[in-house]
């Protein structure tokens, strides 16, 4: 096994055959990096002896009506990703993994999925790669749709082997390849605050932070010193965090979450918010200071509380893109999710996932990014989406702005409920002129884009 996790591979990497449906589900976890809950996870196999190759996940749906959609969507996008990066793939596996909600048995969830499953399999078919195999994963038993024999595909279905007592594990641990966890526990690694007084703490910190640096930020003079003290704070913090070494990942987020103040990250988390002080800071990416500027992204991802939320996109963004320069593809993986979760639009974010996913090099990137510190200047976002994506178009990006109206009396907005009904959103098509091209018209754009709670401009 190679250090991508594949079960075969070229030659002079060791090499690990797993046979039937029982070897596949141990494998997952080691596959992924952690053990997926609530997950739809496809597997791309190359060549006569099934080489791995591409791999997705994604959340199970939980409507049903759903399914077609979302299954035709994961078929074609493992399936160009791999032509891509390897070829068509010659055929697929898929897991559906998904506990019952009582505990009560996984036959009941099986049966539940089964129509996805098969709707997976069709979409793979209609691009004419045929379904390998299809095991559904709940409670710790296994089912697979494919195999019709009850002698070794039981009603019941199988349990699954013991953590640490397979073939795979062994090698597994050869290679030093760690299972860390569930999904559910990494991302909560991530997620905001839920703790009442500390949420509402850190809300009115950042209540406080946007009226302060709005103003600032719309004049581009004092924007460039918002950005200055923004990275300054930034570092000032991360040699805080260094000092402290690290702990076992539940202690070691507590303590980070106590070194820093409310108004310290309100403060950072706003200044986040302008592209080219957070791609200054995707540069903090190698070395002694890549797990002090992880630890603080992770940070600032939990301070994105309440109607905060879309604000985390860029913390988690550099969360995922440190730990994938620093060889981390799981945990780059739930990030970058994670972001594009609190923001679909967050186009470094969508890059990031797409290039982690189809296994490029990051080197390409911190090469990039090296250069513009270097020189003093920012990375050339052309650049970067060529890096990222060669492929790609390369006009000039959409610019999507949120409408809202202030509220008359001054008062607090919470989340989407208090949009104003039929508030429209523009949108510059690539090539097309943008909407704004005079001073006033230039610092509404700016406004909207540091604007509290969403009213930004999606980038």
């Amino acid at each position: 096994m190679n250090k991508h996790h594949e079960s075969t591979g070229r030659a002079g990497e060791q090499q690990i055959t797993l046979r039937g449906p029982a070897e596949l589900a141990d494998a997952l976890p080691y596959l992924m990096g952690f053990y997926p809950n609530d997950s739809v996870v496809m597997v791309a196999l190359h060549g006569g002896r099934g080489r791995f190759g591409g791999r997705l996940r994604l959340g199970i749906p939980q409507a049903p009506g759903e399914w077609g959609p979302v299954a035709d969507q994961l078929a074609e996008c493992l399936v160009s990703g791999s032509e891509r990066r390897e070829g068509r793939p010659d055929a697929i596996v898929i897991f559906l993994c998904q506990d019952s909600p009582d505990g009560s048995g996984g036959r009941l969830a099986m049966e539940r999925l089964r129509p996805f499953a098969q709707r997976l399999r069709t979409a793979c078919g209609a691009l004419d790669v045929p379904v390998l195999e299809a095991l559904c994963i709940s409670d710790g038993r296994y089912w697979s749709y494919c195999c019709p024999d009850t002698r070794c595909c039981p009603d019941q279905g199988n349990p699954l082997a013991m953590p640490g007592t397979t073939v795979m594990a062994a090698a597994a641990a050869y290679a030093g390849v760690h299972v860390r966890g569930t999904l559910r526990d990494m991302e909560a690694r991530l997620q905001p605050w839920r703790t009442p007084a500390a949420v509402t703490a850190q809300e009115e910190a950042l209540d406080r932070a946007g009226p302060a640096l709005i103003p600032r930020l719309l004049d581009e003079r004092a924007k460039g010193e918002v950005a200055a003290e923004t990275l300054r704070l930034a570092r000032t913090l991360m040699d805080r965090i260094e000092e402290t070494q690290p702990a076992p990942p539940a202690l070691s987020d507590a303590g980070d979450d106590q070194l820093i103040g409310s108004d310290e990250a309100a403060a950072v988390i706003l200044g986040l918010q302008d592209r080219e002080t957070r791609d200054k800071a995707a540069a903090w990416m190698e070395g002694a200071e890549a797990q002090a500027a992880l630890r603080l992204w992770r940070t600032l991802a939990r301070r994105c509380v309440g109607p905060y939320g879309e604000h985390a996109a860029a913390p988690l963004t550099l969360a995922g893109w440190v730990s994938w320069s620093t060889g981390d593809e799981p945990g780059a993986r739930v990030a970058l999710a994670l972001a594009l979760r609190a923001d679909p639009d967050y186009t470094f974010a969508q890059l990031l996932h797409r290039a982690c996913n189809e296994g490029l090099d990051p080197e390409a990137l911190r090469r990039c990014l090296r250069e513009a510190a270097d020189e003093g200047t920012r990375p050339d976002a052309r650049a970067v989406e060529a890096v990222m994506d060669p492929a790609a178009d390369r006009g000039a990006p959409s610019l999507r702005v949120r409408r809202v109206r202030p509220l008359p009396d001054g008062g607090r907005r919470r989340g989407r409920a208090h949009r104003r009904p039929g508030a429209e959103r523009v949108k510059a098509s690539p090539g097309s002129p943008r909407p704004w091209t005079s001073a006033a018209g230039r610092r509404s754009r700016e406004a909207r884009r540091y604007g509290r709670r969403g009213s930004r401009a999606r980038r």
